[in-house]
């Protein structure tokens, strides 16, 4: 491996990146990876059941002629990019598909606009759109200030390690229909999936009063009721793809596999720079989604930005792991703002 390291470092000070306003060449003083930069915040078993009849009125059926020929069964390399992100950049960036908030800045303000999703789709990449479903954001469109004096009976304390989100009953019609309202923004602007966060909520709740099968399963509907909201008015191929909380397979009755398009994890081999204590238990769980024909996403906040050997040789080892369980890995940086693209030439993404 060592010696390995020490080859691809020669070929990235070599390595030359189309020139961008948001993209740094190499050389001999800059990181082995490209960073684009933002100095916005970051957005940081179960029956089968219908949409709430409580949901908002039908956006604009998304149009998916410029997306023909783009499919997820054929993706072999992504990025998450939340804050700030440019279309111009995603489009010339090589990934296959593209985890991205709605909005530059998080809020309807900065939304992005259909014809730049538009313009990611015609470069051949799937754009996704990020959404928190298990916790509120106080700089969302929905956001009440009110609330934080007087609120609602769903929302719950503020996470003490993202100042800003807020638990929330998720199993709620209140909330549910919030989200299907954020969901009809999504869809009209083009996007062609949806990236759940925070669907392992379940467990906050459990720790604190209720039942973990019955929030799980709360969870597991509410997964559900989004894939038949989205897929009656964007078509069936709509993207569903939760991102951690893999235990919830462990209470499926294989309506959720069945029904989801693929599914995502972080620290799945790296728990930041250091091996992640969970490998054991994540790795069998996302092998069931492999196992059912669909992709696996892994995330692992492995890159200190550094061209140190060290650096380089953790890389590596991460992407080689999670390729040798059939997921498809993004590495990026330790921060976990989610603030730029890590493109590192020749590696990531794979030529």
């Amino acid at each position: 491996m060592r010696y390995l390291a020490i080859i691809i470092l020669l070929v990235f000070a070599s390595a030359c990146i189309s020139p961008s306003d948001n993209v740094q060449t190499l050389s001999s003083t800059s990181t082995v990876t490209q960073n684009v930069t933002s100095s916005a915040r970051s957005p940081t078993s179960a029956l089968r059941v219908t949409p709430s009849t409580q949901t908002p009125s039908s956006p604009h059926l998304s149009d998916n002629r410029s997306s023909k020929g783009l499919s997820l069964s054929s993706v072999k390399s992504w990025a998450y990019w939340l804050q700030n992100a440019s279309p111009i950049v995603i489009a010339e960036s090589g990934f296959d598909l593209i985890v991205m908030d709605y909005s530059r800045g998080g809020s309807d303000a900065t939304a992005y606009t259909r014809e730049e999703i538009e313009e990611i789709k015609r470069a051949g990449v799937i754009p996704i759109a990020y959404i928190s479903i298990g916790e509120a954001e106080d700089y969302r469109f929905y956001w009440n200030e009110s609330w934080k004096d007087n609120p609602p009976w769903w929302l719950g304390p503020e996470n003490p390690d993202w100042k800003g989100d807020y638990a929330v009953k998720y199993w709620d019609e209140g909330w549910k229909k919030i989200v299907f309202q954020y969901l009809d923004k999504i869809i009209a602007q083009g996007f062609m999936g949806v990236y759940l966060d925070k669907v392992d909520e379940y467990w906050f709740w459990a720790e604190n009063g209720y039942n973990e099968s019955w929030t799980a399963k709360r969870m597991i509907e509410f997964i559900l009721e989004i894939a038949n909201y989205t897929r009656s008015k964007a078509g069936q191929d709509f993207i569903i793809i939760p991102q951690n909380g893999e235990y919830l397979l462990e209470y499926d009755n294989g309506t959720l596999l069945a029904t989801v398009s693929g599914w995502a994890s972080e620290d799945v081999f790296y728990d930041g720079l250091e091996p992640s204590p969970w490998t054991t238990e994540k790795v069998p769980l996302l092998k069931r989604v492999v196992e059912a024909g669909k992709p696996v996403f892994v995330v692992d906040y492995v890159d200190d930005g550094t061209r140190s050997e060290e650096n380089l040789s953790r890389i590596l080892d991460f992407i080689e792991k999670a390729r040798r369980e059939g997921f498809i890995p993004y590495a990026t940086f330790e921060d976990r703002k989610l603030d730029r693209l890590d493109v590192i030439p020749g590696i990531q993404p794979p030529t």
